[in-house]
């Protein structure tokens, strides 16, 4: 099989989805005006449809509006989502390219244990079969983030345990005709052009957008004046159909197609303890051939339609296909990155004694995910009713090799073998998975209860030629697993007063097993949760509790992980597992009049412990009580604004606490240590429709490790300057 046959799309398939949400006509009005009002492609695009609903959300709901993301109108993801309490960010590339978020305690590698959405569709290139991967919506165009954790999660899958961020891309305007033009450059190169135009006819609207943003980089390769930097493209257009509102059935029709594609020119390579201290911002040598090169193509076609008054069906059909190759430094004089390799770099770079060899390995792979999925919404006043259901398959196409270059005493990287492709890894991993779920939101006076059901099957299968059959003639290794698993979700809401709600739940966590081990086991867990809402005049505040207890919690290996080249992909089981904590977030907004000064909190304190001792290639060797890596205790966010009638300013405070980078107890030279980072931006409106903007983020100039990646350090992003102006129409 390769990823060519892998085709759910035939053209009777389309045919029918198209046949039959067209298929009622328009006649007379048989559906109240706001039964029409309320049924829109859009509505199926969100998890919460209004900040209310959120309100009403048991457990940890969060809706970051299009003027939430404009406060500081960050292009890194990681950087939007520290403003939302349980969440956990890792950088990397100091751009949000390569997004690494977790949820909870689960652990934030390449986001594979946290469900991502794009307009309420699946967004990894293999969500199933390969979740870790090198992909994540351009967040800089996006107009709303919603981020869900907890109890409401059973009709959002495969993995429920962390939570769920739903990214909803630009909206066509209501108005007949509307856009934007916004321009940005700054230091290190940085440049961003972001515009989109559209409207809305009286049965046909549309929308078109561009964004492109690129920075020459702020890393310097030891002896090279080669850029560090990336530039990445992003089109998005819309196109919808509606019937006339005296329609017997009042329908929708939205197609969606997105494209996007990136250069970068990253590595995987980190610094010594000695050089991060001396020279934070450099790069070795022996990375300068380190480039990402990849491509996505979003098809998605959505209908609604109002059966009556009290129900509502929304279906889409979606393709994603994703391709990259991460061409980068694996080993040096036949050493590992992690194994010594990074040292023989560092050291070649201060005296050029000699050549030495540099492995380049092409990380080719090619995903392709897509499916159908279906929502009934049913109104039977006291409960409102979901009923859904997923048809979803994907895979990833490994096809890898590696090149052998020289790297001489002048620091000249010299191809001395080139690989065949196929010699390193060539295998496909794939899934197919079936998902239903119901969910019954019923009010019975001042109590909400969600109940909810989720039930998956699915099957995840890897077919391996090793490094030998690189045409693919011999019959593969095959392994595969096979999983049911019923998942339900019980919560309540209870109204203590207007302005109070009280909250919690119970849930069962799942993320499906590996597809590279015939003995994998499913992760799974129970989780809890309770805390309260409160919201009165210019306050707002929640407080939650949760507790996560795992019977088995899962690692996956990945080279940034530092895993060995033959051991990426690899499930790892950790079994009993125990997660609590703390998340709070509360906003005030100060009136003196002709000035407002908004201020917002947000605060999260986690604890972790392995409850079993074991040793594995992911975590090392590990002792019962053992805290996890990459999770801080405490995490801090403060962010004060001061804003009059055509001006506004908005500093940010972002504290995360040390947190260690391999499992373990106290303090550790491996330990990274905690840091504070401050943004700032101010904008003045030079006219109704016009706008000026200034931002500074990393205030202070703080130098940092992000992370410990292979051994190495990873620096954050220092001191960055852009200006920008923005059009509307």
């Amino acid at each position: 099989m390769s990823i060519k046959s892998f085709n759910l799309f035939k053209p009777k398939l389309l045919s029918v989805v198209i046949a039959s949400a067209l298929s009622c006509t328009v006649t007379s009005n048989a559906l109240a005006d706001d039964t029409v009002k309320d049924t829109s492609v859009d509505d199926q695009f969100t998890i919460f449809g209004n900040s209310n609903a959120v309100n009403n959300t048991p457990g940890s709901a969060h809706q970051l509006s299009q003027a939430d993301l404009e406060k500081f109108d960050y292009t890194d993801i990681m950087r939007t989502l520290t403003s939302i309490p349980g969440v956990y960010v890792l950088e990397e590339d100091g751009y949000g390219l390569r997004a690494n978020i977790g949820m909870r305690g689960t652990g934030q590698n390449r986001s594979e244990k946290v469900t991502i959405m794009e307009d309420g569709v699946l967004a990894a290139p293999a969500p199933y079969s390969s979740p870790a991967a090198y992909y994540f919506p351009t967040a800089g165009r996006m107009q709303q983030v919603e981020v869900l954790k907890g109890t409401s999660s059973a009709m959002y899958g495969p993995r429920t345990t962390g939570g769920v961020i739903n990214m909803i891309s630009r909206q066509i305007p209501d108005e007949e005709l509307a856009g934007q033009v916004s321009v940005q450059a700054g230091q290190d190169g940085f440049a961003k052009v972001h515009a989109f135009v559209g409207g809305k006819g009286e049965n046909i609207s549309s929308v078109f957008e561009v964004f492109r943003y690129q920075a020459d980089g702020f890393k310097d390769i030891n002896h090279s004046e080669q850029d560090t930097g990336f530039v990445k493209n992003d089109i998005l257009a819309k196109v919808r159909y509606n019937t006339d509102d005296n329609a017997t059935f009042y329908q929708e029709l939205e197609f969606k197609i997105k494209y996007s594609d990136e250069e970068s020119d990253d590595t995987y390579m980190g610094l010594t303890a000695g050089d991060f201290n001396s020279a934070p911002y450099s790069r070795y040598s022996a990375s300068q051939k380190d480039n990402m090169s990849n491509e996505h193509l979003q098809l998605q076609l959505s209908h609604v339609i109002a059966l009556s008054s009290r129900f509502n069906l929304g279906t889409t059909v979606y393709h994603n296909d994703f391709s990259r190759n991460w061409y980068k430094t694996s080993k040096v004089n036949g050493k590992s990155l992690g194994d010594g390799g990074i040292e023989i770099a560092a050291e070649h770079d201060k005296v050029a004694a000699g050549a030495i060899d540099v492995d380049v390995k092409a990380n080719n792979r090619a995903y392709l995910s897509q499916g159908i999925q279906t929502v009934l919404d049913a109104d039977f006043n006291s409960h409102q009713v979901k009923f859904g259901i997923r048809y979803h398959k994907d895979e990833m196409d490994r096809y890898q090799w590696v090149d052998k270059y020289e790297l001489d005493s002048s620091y000249n990287m010299n191809l001395t073998e080139a690989g065949i492709p196929g010699t390193d890894s060539n295998r496909i991993d794939s899934a197919s998975a079936l998902a239903l779920f119901v969910h019954d939101e019923w009010t019975v006076g001042k109590f909400i209860v969600n109940a909810g059901l989720r039930y998956e099957n699915m099957v995840i299968e890897r077919q391996d030629w090793g490094k030998n059959d690189v045409d693919r003639q011999m019959a593969p290794e095959t392994t595969k697993n096979s999983v049911d698993v019923v998942l339900p979700s019980l919560a309540l809401t209870y109204h203590l007063s207007d302005d109070l709600v009280l909250l919690g739940g119970v849930q069962k966590g799942f993320a499906p097993p590996s597809p590279g081990n015939a003995d994998a086991k499913n992760e799974e867990s129970i989780n809890y949760e309770l805390g309260a809402r409160y919201a009165k005049g210019a306050f707002n505040g929640e407080a939650l509790v949760f507790y996560s207890d795992y019977d088995n919690m899962h690692g996956n290996c990945t080279a940034s992980q530092n895993c060995d080249d033959d051991k990426i992909g690899e499930q790892y089981n950790a079994g009993a597992v125990k997660i609590t904590g703390l998340e709070f977030k509360a906003g005030y907004v100060f009136d003196f009049g002709d000035i407002s000064m908004p201020i917002d909190l947000t605060f999260t304190h986690t604890q972790t412990e392995f409850l079993n001792s074991f040793e594995s290639d992911f975590w090392g060797d590990v002792d019962s009580g053992y805290e996890f890596p990459y999770v801080p205790t405490n995490q801090l966010q403060f962010v004060v604004g001061l804003a009059g009638e055509k001006w506004r300013s908005n500093i940010l405070v972002r504290y995360t606490g040390e947190m260690r980078s391999e499992a373990g107890l106290g303090a550790s030279d491996e330990n990274i240590d905690a840091r504070t980072v401050i943004d700032f931006v101010a904008s003045y409106d030079i006219a109704n429709n016009q706008q000026v903007r200034f931002s500074i983020d990393n205030l202070l100039n703080e130098t940092y490790m992000a992370t410990r990646m292979h051994g190495s350090v990873m620096v954050g992003k220092p001191l960055t300057v852009s200006v920008g102006y923005q059009y509307n129409f």
